[in-house]
């Protein structure tokens, strides 16, 4: 279709146009020119609430050496590393990033899962007690809600892997104390709730007794069930046990990653849509580019070549400038395009009502896309949405509503309980 051009003062009496119209959803973004859309996307995206399942940011400040003894990263000024501060936090659009409590599974065997647990949950609270005026926590969507109105980004908390209920069913409501409102069952090894998705020992065949008893309990207290990590065979049991519709908090489509188990597969984003649960979709390099980690090693062996061959190191400013020019020609890394198609794809498969963002940052290292590189850059990949026919109502969906209708159906039958 032959888009229109626009001149640019034009694109800011156009966008204020539609923030004005009460018939948003019926602007047909497909007509405009790519600067404009640009530009009712960032309106769209700082007018909706925005809501992204998986943010590493607590344990990005553990391996940086901050802990509850020492000051605290300050995220609260535009930070030089990472993905995620406040001041690009604002310049996206994001309002609500899940904090992930991830507990490598080496705490499985070593013990202390819990205490890393409580940790980084009390170092993500200090963020919102440190810096009030630009933090809050969060524990429902009525509380995303209240702070999105106050300018606040909110700190919802999810656990990234049940390790930290160890063995004890009590832990379930411990942590729902605490303020977790999800908890991904697994991460990269069989655990005692279930198998993972990167365990290939298959230990118990899906959920554990144990496992079936902290979904039940989950579903008791009100904390969201993540599928993101989990084997095949531990989705679809706990698909079969819960009373509720589930997660997968940071997960992809398995169609563009053929043999990624990680990532789900057709049947599975159908039966999740048919539950009325969420795929929301993670932005790595290796979740959505089935060539990425291939591309990757090619580059990188070539890079140590180089390096080695003219005696370089990576910290040298020719080595910089050279790297630069050699991973951009490579294509490396995929585009913003590439995170849209998963997108369509889950629509396509389970509808519009069944898919989120769930990026990953501060969790996939330099993996992620070409216009996808931080938390202010959302409006890139909403523009794209726009440009393939979406809506303004099918963004806010994307942005929100589907996972607050998640959410809430899971706190509805907690209190009913």
């Amino acid at each position: 279709m032959k888009k229109t051009s626009l001149p640019k003062a034009s694109i800011f009496l156009l966008v204020a146009a539609f923030s004005c119209s009460e018939k948003n959803t019926q602007v047909d973004y497909t007509t405009l020119s790519d600067e404009a859309r640009l530009e009712a996307a960032k309106e769209i995206a700082h007018e909706t609430i925005m809501v992204d399942g998986h943010v590493d940011l607590p344990y990005r400040m553990k391996v940086g050496g901050f802990t509850l003894q020492r000051e605290i990263l300050d995220v609260s000024e535009r930070t030089d590393g990472g993905n995620f501060d406040f001041p690009r936090a604002k310049e996206g659009g994001l309002d609500a990033p899940f904090m992930s409590i991830y507990l490598p599974a080496r705490y499985q065997q070593t013990g202390g899962a819990k205490n890393l647990a409580d940790s980084l949950i009390l170092m993500t609270k200090r963020l919102a007690e440190t810096w009030p005026e630009k933090f809050a926590m969060a524990y429902s969507p009525d509380d995303i809600e209240a702070n999105s109105k106050a300018g606040k980004v909110s700190l919802p908390m999810g656990m990234e892997n049940g390790a930290g209920i160890e063995d004890d069913i009590n832990n379930v409501a411990y942590f729902h104390e605490k303020g977790i409102r999800y908890i991904t069952l697994t991460h990269g090894k069989d655990n005692l709730i279930g198998d993972s998705s990167y365990d290939t020992s298959r230990t118990h065949g899906g959920l554990t007794t144990f496992g079936e008893q902290v979904v039940k309990e989950m579903n008791r207290v009100g904390i969201m069930v993540d599928i993101s990590h989990v084997s095949d065979d531990t989705f679809y049991d706990v698909i079969e046990l819960t009373d509720v519709p589930v997660i997968a908090s940071h997960s992809s489509c398995r169609k563009f990653t053929p043999g990624f188990e990680r990532n789900m597969d057709d049947e599975m984003i159908k039966l999740l849509g048919k539950e009325n649960g969420v795929i929301m979709i993670n932005f790595g390099g290796s979740f959505i580019d089935g060539g990425y980690n291939e591309r990757t090693a090619e580059v990188r062996e070539h890079i140590v070549n180089w390096l080695a061959e003219n005696e370089l190191s990576r910290t040298d400013s020719a080595a910089k400038a050279y790297i630069e020019k050699y991973v951009a020609d490579h294509n490396v890394f995929p585009d913003v395009s590439l995170v849209a198609d998963h997108i369509d794809h889950v629509v396509e498969l389970a509808g519009i009502d069944h898919v989120g963002f769930g990026s990953d940052f501060d969790g996939v290292g330099d993996s992620l896309p070409n216009g996808l590189k931080d938390v202010s850059m959302y409006p890139n990949l909403i523009a794209e949405l726009l440009k393939r026919g979406y809506s303004k109502e099918d963004v806010e969906k994307i942005c929100y509503k589907n996972v607050f209708r998640v959410w809430r159906a899971v706190e509805a039958a907690a209190e009913n309980s």
